[in-house]
């Protein structure tokens, strides 16, 4: 008689930025079972266990509701740069399958080791966190659709100095934020120690088009980049415009003044 497999759920958040990643870490080995890896802690309950990230992502495996907030409450003391709507993501599960696959949002794995886990959660975590990027870029474009816009219709960009600045250190801050961080989208540093579960990574990163998503991401990127130098382009012919009106002045000026002397 077949045995019978559980399907279980799995809940993937980006909380914030980052977490003060060491406070973190001594915390929750005081406070819980919890394992230790590069750049991520392991945190087992009764019935599953979450998967915290350095970069402000968790991954929770079969975990009650009510653990969820407890363990998002003591994150959340440590994060740096809270998301105000946290990205979410949510597949199913289930252990002792056949083989390893993950289609239809359904992750089928052999073996529950927490390796196994921790090589899939890399990639969900990369996915959300890449989801962020992409809402931030996404966001930032939106915000400064008018201006090219404008730019087209009328030849100029109709703001003052200091609203152009503003709006070039938003670009700028979402640009590096993103580039700050690109190097979270790269093949984790676990799987050069543990290379043996790598096969699993790939297969999540690829069912999750982690490498596909990226490469749009640079594009909305090379699009943040236009936008700062049409701007910066703009600001210096404003700038070149009123040195040109007060030299224009300085000479009225001076052509009266020497007008006026000469009749006297």
């Amino acid at each position: 008689m077949p045995q019978t497999r559980t399907i279980k759920h799995c809940l993937t958040v980006c909380l914030a930025q980052s977490f003060r990643f060491s406070e973190l870490r001594e915390k929750l080995l005081d406070s819980t079972r919890a394992q230790v890896f590069r750049n991520a802690l392991i945190i087992d309950y009764k019935e599953g266990c979450s998967i915290v990230f350095s970069y402000g992502v968790a991954v929770h495996w079969n975990m009650t509701l009510d653990e969820r907030r407890g363990l998002h409450a003591l994150l959340l003391e440590y994060a740096v740069r809270p998301d105000a709507t946290p990205q979410e993501d949510n597949f199913s599960y289930e252990f002792g399958c056949e083989q390893d696959r993950f289609q239809y949002d359904h992750i089928e794995l052999k073996s529950s080791d927490s390796k196994v886990l921790l090589a899939m959660s890399h990639a969900m975590a990369q996915s959300i966190k890449l989801a962020a990027f992409e809402g931030h870029a996404i966001d930032t474009i939106r915000a400064t659709s008018h201006l090219p816009e404008s730019l087209a219709r009328e030849g100029k960009i109709k703001l003052n100095r200091k609203a152009m600045a503003k709006i070039r250190g938003q670009l700028f801050l979402t640009k590096s934020d993103i580039i700050l961080n690109y190097d979270l989208l790269d093949t984790p540093e676990f799987f050069w120690e543990h290379p043996e579960y790598q096969g699993i990574y790939s297969m999540a990163a690829n069912y999750l088009e982690i490498r596909q998503r990226t490469d749009v991401l640079s594009k909305k990127l090379e699009t943040i980049h236009e936008l700062l130098e049409m701007l910066a382009d703009e600001q210096k012919h404003l700038h070149s415009s009123i040195l040109e009106w007060i030299i224009i002045w300085l000479i009225v000026v001076e052509i009266g003044m020497s007008i006026f002397g000469k009749l006297l």
